[in-house]
């Protein structure tokens, strides 16, 4: 691993408009008597293209930031532009409004409707945003991501990697600034895991899709390209990795091995 303010880094980012610029980020929650600072002046620039990882211990900050960075909720201080507008000060309704048009959420959970065929999952973002040609881009959605043949499968008729597969085409269909996945392999099997992840190796390298992880797990950092490190509401550590492991790969090694 390299630093990331190295000189090649800044190279790698010419000619690339960061899509994540955020400067002097707070969080402040009270609690009672006592506030807590869940995010401490945090910094940090994202670029087009950029395939990243955010990690850190319970307590870190680690899920306040990507509350910010999914712009569900709004910074005490500081500021966030998100694809070039500043989501630092939006009402509820705008900040509704940027997700649904610039991220695309992939969860631990998949967070799938039960009942409804794959297709039907992921034209809900387009209903939400009133896009047309809802099917066909459904369709294009799921053939992106090896479904092509299950548009009309209910979650209850595919398999655990299949569901999360569906759940990244719903985060691709409306062509999002970035996609942020919260622990996306957390509830798959190492096979299942390790197709989620190549495929999203795929998205990024083959199409220059951002993608930003939120993990806990070193295994899954090192199949990205930086690692973002946060404890006590602040960046320690911002890494980039020279050489990402490739999904399907290399075995994971014992977790002593990893730290």
């Amino acid at each position: 691993m390299t630093n990331s303010s190295n000189g090649r880094d800044e190279s790698r980012h010419e000619n690339r408009k960061p899509v994540i610029a955020i400067s002097d980020m707070t969080k402040v929650y009270t609690m009672g008597e006592h506030e807590v600072r869940a995010l401490d002046g945090v910094s940090l620039e994202i670029h087009e293209g950029d395939f990243v990882s955010v990690m850190g211990p319970s307590g870190s900050g680690k899920s306040t930031l990507m509350n910010m960075l999914g712009a569900l909720d709004q910074p005490t201080g500081g500021t966030y532009l998100l694809d070039g507008t500043d989501v630092s000060h939006m009402s509820d309704d705008e900040l509704a409004d940027t997700r649904n048009q610039k991220i695309g959420f992939v969860f631990q959970n998949f967070n799938l409707l039960s009942r409804t065929p794959a297709l039907q999952q992921v034209e809900l973002p387009l209903i939400y945003s009133g896009k047309g040609e809802r099917r066909q881009r459904a369709e294009a959605a799921l053939e992106q991501v090896g479904l092509g043949d299950r548009i009309h499968h209910k979650p209850s008729e595919l398999s655990g990697g299949q569901q999360q597969r569906v759940a990244i085409a719903r985060a691709l269909v409306n062509e999002p600034a970035i996609i942020l996945a919260d622990e996306p392999t957390g509830n798959l099997d190492s096979k299942s895991g390790t197709e989620v992840m190549q495929l999203f190796q795929k998205l990024n390298s083959e199409q220059g899709i951002t993608v930003i992880f939120v993990t806990h797990d070193p295994w899954i950092a090192r199949h990205t390209r930086r690692v973002i490190t946060l404890a006590d509401g602040k960046i320690v550590r911002d890494e980039l990795i020279d050489e990402p492991l490739v999904a399907g790969e290399s075995k994971r090694p014992s977790d002593t091995a990893l730290h």
